[in-house]
């Protein structure tokens, strides 16, 4: 970083990803800010930095600092890292020192020895604090250590779970023509392996999974896990909607032996009610009229089923949000994306899963990109072949949004 980084830094002020600080800074103070930065989106320390942005400069030799912060990061951060160390002077006879750690760190959550215990730290504006259980089970997931999809739904029991959709996923889907019958020992334990259900105290209750996938009553036990699908009039939101669903319920169908449709799940009611508020044309394909949707069906559905698939369920009070303007489409999905994974990666077919039983079963039923590459093999191209466009697609701290353009 040189010196014109550096005070455009400075002139910033901190926020979210910068915090100013004192080269005589108590160690567990620096680990927590450094903890809370590695838990957010990553950031800068600047040593010799006062918080009303001043510049006072290190205090001592930039190889000695160099040296405190690292054993600081070693002995007072879990697990412990190497953050990157540079220093620039922004003044003559002044050093600032500039600690960076990188977004998308794999080893959340961060956490600060305090006292006996160590604590999970979360940075929100300028501040740092201790994350709530909520917060710190996401950062779990994040990471991959918590697979939240796996915890039993207090209250279920198999009866909860529809066993008529059971049914038709592993005799028509998966074609086992010797699967138990409902409410025998081997049902529950094929449940059981098949993570739709897992015991806990002597019970066998439905997971969070088998129920998004499988559940009766979604809604009574998942609350906020489904669509909200709004239909605006003009280009920004208004309380005037020209159509607004909430659309919960078992993520996969229903259908018969035949394959004919007996009750839609989430996916396809959504779909549904995009077909409602949506425009049709009529576009001559040689002698033959053909219609032409503002969307194309095949990205629409990729879009979709991926909110729903990769959403972080952990997060409650919100569901998936379908927001059809005059001019796009858009659909927000709850959660920032899973960690390591990029918006440039995803446009160039990086692979990730959240809930990688959700996306396998959404596979079986063939919603879901068998090589995990949706947005780049489906998305991108439906919408430059259907009108020259590609979809925006949008991170930001609590959510992720999907663009259409009309």
């Amino acid at each position: 970083m040189n010196r014109t980084d550096l005070l455009q830094l400075i002139a910033g002020g901190e926020n979210s990803r910068v915090e100013f600080k004192r080269d005589d800074v108590p160690p567990d103070r620096l680990a927590s800010r450094l903890a809370g930065l590695l838990n957010l989106d990553g950031g800068h320390v600047l040593l010799g930095v006062e918080d009303d942005g001043s510049i006072s400069g290190l205090s001592r030799p930039p190889e000695k600092a160099e040296e405190w912060l690292m054993q600081v990061a070693r002995d007072h951060l879990q697990p412990p890292v190497i953050p990157a160390w540079e220093v620039a002077k922004p003044e003559e006879g002044v050093v600032v020192g500039i600690v960076t750690v990188p977004a998308n760190a794999p080893d959340k959550p961060y956490k600060v020895k305090q006292g006996s215990h160590w604590v999970s730290k979360v940075r929100v504006g300028t501040t740092t604090r201790d994350a709530t259980r909520e917060e710190e089970q996401r950062l779990y997931q994040q990471s991959g250590g918590l697979r939240y999809g796996l915890k039993p739904v207090p209250g279920t029991s198999l009866s909860d779970l529809d066993s008529r959709r059971l049914r038709d996923y592993l005799t028509r889907v998966l074609g086992d023509s010797d699967a138990p019958m409902p409410g025998s020992e081997q049902w529950a334990r094929l449940l059981c392996n098949l993570e739709l259900a897992t015991e806990s105290n002597g019970q066998t209750l439905a997971t969070v999974d088998g129920m998004l996938l499988f559940g009766l009553n979604v809604g009574r036990f998942l609350p906020h896990s489904g669509i909200r699908a709004v239909c605006h009039h003009g280009l920004e939101p208004d309380y005037a909607v020209r159509a607004d669903e909430t659309i919960r319920g078992p993520l996969v169908p229903l259908r018969g032996d035949d394959g004919a449709l007996f009750e839609s799940g989430v996916v396809d009611r959504a779909w549904d009610f995009v077909r409602r508020n949506i425009e049709v044309s009529a576009v001559l394909d040689g002698p033959q009229s053909v219609e032409r949707w503002d969307y194309p069906e095949e990205a629409l559905r990729e879009v979709l089923v991926n909110a729903l698939v990769h959403r972080d369920y952990s997060i409650t009070g919100t569901d998936v949000l379908l927001s059809i303007f005059s001019n796009r489409l858009e659909v927000q999905s709850p959660g920032r994306l899973p960690n390591t994974v990029t918006v440039d990666g995803m446009r160039s077919g990086a692979r990730y899963a959240r809930n990688q039983v959700l996306v396998n079963f959404m596979r079986d039923y063939r919603y879901v990109d068998a090589r995990g590459m949706g947005i780049r093999n489906r998305v991108l191209p439906a919408m430059l072949q259907h009108n020259g466009t590609e979809p925006d697609l949008i991170e930001e701290e609590h959510r992720f949004t999907v663009c259409l353009w009309k």
